[in-house]
């Protein structure tokens, strides 16, 4: 009896060690407030006076490989704040939607998109998934032609409060 209860207490001792030992091994992934290694706050930088990409940009296109297509509404801000929106549309199957925000910048012939934040939760924003550059093939007041990581997009100017179709 004395041998089985010396064995259940040391496998007992043993097992709170190792719970100890896991405890302590355990290391965070945010950084300490205020430390070096802590990634730094993206600031927007305001867009230039009169830039004309500045508006709600509205398109429809389908991608390889997706199933149905996907209603695209992009918000650029003259702060230089921007909004994401897709809606994958398939038929009589619901929505799947995306919402994503952040910062842009307008470079020459190139719009570049960088998200902070996808469907409301932050983002790592040194992570290159979450800049996207879209070269404009072409612009007007009322249409603009974007080609990017996943093909062509061709946007219409929306007014001010649209939102996308359900």
């Amino acid at each position: 009896m004395n041998q089985v209860l010396f064995r259940t207490s040391r496998a007992v001792v043993y097992l709170a060690l190792g719970v100890a030992a896991a405890g302590c091994a355990v290391k965070s992934n945010k950084p300490a407030p205020g430390a070096a290694g802590a990634p730094a706050q993206v600031q927007c930088q305001a867009a230039k006076a009169g830039d004309t990409a500045v508006g709600n940009w509205y398109g429809v296109r389908t991608q390889r490989g997706v199933a149905g297509q996907l209603h695209v509404l992009i918000r650029l801000k003259a702060d230089g704040t921007m909004s994401y929106e897709e809606q994958l549309k398939r038929g009589k199957k619901p929505s799947q939607n995306l919402s994503e925000t952040g910062c842009w910048q307008h470079e020459q012939q190139t719009l570049v998109l960088r998200t902070l934040k996808s469907n409301g939760e932050k983002v790592e924003s040194d992570d290159p998934i979450y800049s996207n550059r879209y070269t404009i093939g072409s612009q007007t007041q009322t249409a603009m032609v974007l080609d990017g990581p996943q093909g062509q997009l061709r946007a219409r100017r929306m007014p001010d409060g649209y939102r996308l179709p359900f």
